[in-house]
C-alpha cells in the first residue's frame, strides 16, 4: 500500500508538469532510439556479410594461382599458370575429409542471342561445382559428367543473363553464341543476388570445364580449384594437407615461395563477423552516450523539483513521513521518467530502423537483445541519477523546510 501510494503521488507530480517531464524524457528517448537504430544497422551489415560469404558455399577452400615473377618484376595475383586440372584430381584422390572438388576457369565474353547481346563472365566448371557453391536450378538441369567427357557445347545461365538475352521467355533449349561458338542452354540458375562486394552473382554463364579450356579459351591450366570440406572442424587440417600436396606436385622445396594461395572462407567469415560485431558495439556505445546525457537531465530536473517542493516535503515530514517515504517517492518519479522514456524510445527506434531499411541502402535487423539492454539501461539510469536528488529531499530538516519561501 505504501509503494502504491508513493507511485500514485509520483505519477501525479509528473503529470502536473507535462512539458517539463516530456523534455526530461527526451534525452532517454533519443538515447534508446539511437541505440536500437544503430545496433540494427550494425546487425544488418553483419547479416549481409554472413549471407554473402555463405552464398559462396559452406566449408569451402579456394586454391588460386600465385603471382608470376619475371626478371624481378612481380605480376598480378593469379597471374601464374601452374595450377593444373591434374592438381584438382590429386587433391580429390589423396586428401581426406573432402566431399567435392571442382577446378574452374573464367573469362569475360560477349554472349549473343539473335539481335541481343550481353557481356558477362563465362565459367568453366565440373558437375561438382553445383554442390560446392550451393547452386539451385530454377528450370532445366546442370552440366553432367557426360558433358565434361564429350566437351559438349552446353551452358547454364544466371537469371541476369537470361533476362537480358531472352526477356521473360524461357531460355532452356535456346541457342546462344559465346566467342562466335554455338552453345545450347540446358538450365537457368536460381537468383542469388549481390555479394557483399556488390557483385551480381546471377550475371554468369556456366559451361563444362573441358569445353571452356579446349574450345573457348585454349588453355591447359585452371584459374582456381574449389574444395568443399566434409567437416568445418577439419578446415585447417585439410588446408594444410592441400598446401603440402601442391608443394610436392609443384616441386617447391626449402624456403621458396608458393606458386599458389589457399583461402579459407570459414576463417574469412569469422574475421568479418568479428569486425562487424565490433562495429555494432561501437555504434551502440556512441549512441549510448546520449543515454548518460539523458540521465544527467533527469538528475537536473529532479534537483529543481526538490527545490520547488521543499515546503511540501516539510509538511509531509511534519505529518510523519519517514526518510524512506520521501526517498521512495522521488526515486519512483525518476524511474518512471526512465521507463516511459525507454518505451517511447523503443517505439521510435524500431520505426526509424524500419524506415532506414525501406528507404535507405542499409539492411537493418531488429533483435530483442538491444531492445532489452537499452530499456534496462534507461531504467537503471533513471534510478541511478535519481538517488542523489531523492537523498537530498529525504534529508531535509522539516522545520527548515516549513520556513522555506
Amino acid at each position: 500500500m505504501l509503494f502504491k501510494e508513493s507511485f500514485s503521488m509520483a505519477f501525479t507530480a509528473l503529470l502536473a508538469n507535462k512539458m517539463r517531464s516530456l523534455l526530461t524524457m527526451l534525452g532517454i528517448i533519443i538515447g534508446v532510439g539511437a541505440v536500437i537504430a544503430m545496433v540494427s544497422v550494425g546487425m544488418g551489415v553483419r547479416s549481409n556479410v554472413v549471407d554473402s560469404i555463405s552464398s559462396l558455399g559452406s566449408n569451402m577452400l579456394i586454391v588460386s594461382p600465385g603471382s608470376s615473377n619475371s626478371g624481378g618484376v612481380r605480376g598480378a595475383a593469379g597471374s601464374r599458370t601452374t595450377l593444373k586440372y591434374e592438381d584438382a584430381t590429386a587433391i580429390k584422390n589423396k586428401v581426406k575429409n573432402i566431399d567435392y572438388v571442382s577446378p574452374s576457369v573464367s573469362h569475360s565474353y560477349q554472349v549473343v542471342n539473335g539481335n541481343q547481346n550481353w557481356n558477362t563472365s563465362v565459367q568453366g566448371v565440373t558437375q561438382e561445382y553445383m554442390s560446392i557453391r550451393s547452386l539451385e536450378i530454377s528450370s532445366g538441369s546442370f552440366i553432367t559428367v557426360n558433358d565434361i567427357t564429350k566437351r559438349n557445347r552446353v551452358a547454364v545461365v544466371g537469371s541476369t543473363v537470361a533476362t537480358n538475352l531472352f526477356g521473360t521467355s524461357n531460355p532452356v533449349g535456346q541457342n546462344i553464341r559465346i566467342n562466335n561458338q554455338p552453345f545450347k542452354i540446358i538450365g537457368v540458375l536460381d537468383s542469388k543476388g549481390q555479394s557483399s562486394m556488390g557483385q551480381d552473382q546471377d550475371d554468369v554463364v556456366i559451361v563444362p570445364l573441358t569445353t571452356a579450356m579446349e574450345r573457348l579459351m585454349a588453355q591447359n591450366y585452371v584459374s582456381s580449384i574449389n574444395i568443399q570440406v566434409s567437416d568445418s572442424e577439419m578446415m585447417d587440417q585439410v588446408q594444410e594437407d592441400v598446401e603440402i600436396l601442391l608443394r610436392q606436385r609443384h616441386k617447391i622445396i626449402g624456403g621458396k615461395e608458393d606458386d599458389f594461395t589457399v583461402r579459407n572462407l570459414t576463417s574469412l567469415m569469422e574475421t568479418m563477423t568479428q569486425t562487424t560485431t565490433m562495429l555494432t558495439l561501437l555504434l551502440g556505445s556512441i549512441a549510448g552516450i546520449s543515454l548518460v546525457v539523458g540521465g544527467i537531465g533527469i538528475m537536473n530536473i529532479m534537483m529543481v523539483s526538490v527545490t520547488e517542493r521543499t515546503r511540501e516535503i516539510g509538511i509531509r515530514k511534519a505529518l510523519g513521513a519517514t526518510f524512506k517515504n520521501i526517498m521512495m517517492q522521488f526515486l519512483i518519479e525518476s524511474v518512471v521518467i526512465g521507463v516511459v522514456g525507454g518505451i517511447i524510445g523503443i517505439i521510435i527506434g524500431c520505426i526509424l530502423s524500419t524506415v532506414v531499411s525501406q528507404l535507405g541502402s542499409f539492411t537493418t535487423v531488429i533483435t530483442p537483445l538491444p531492445i532489452f539492454v537499452s530499456f534496462t539501461f534507461s531504467v537503471g539510469i533513471g534510478l541511478f541519477f535519481g538517488i542523489y536528488p531523492a537523498r537530498k529531499a529525504a534529508k531535509l530538516d522539516p522545520i527548515e523546510a516549513l520556513r522555506y519561501e
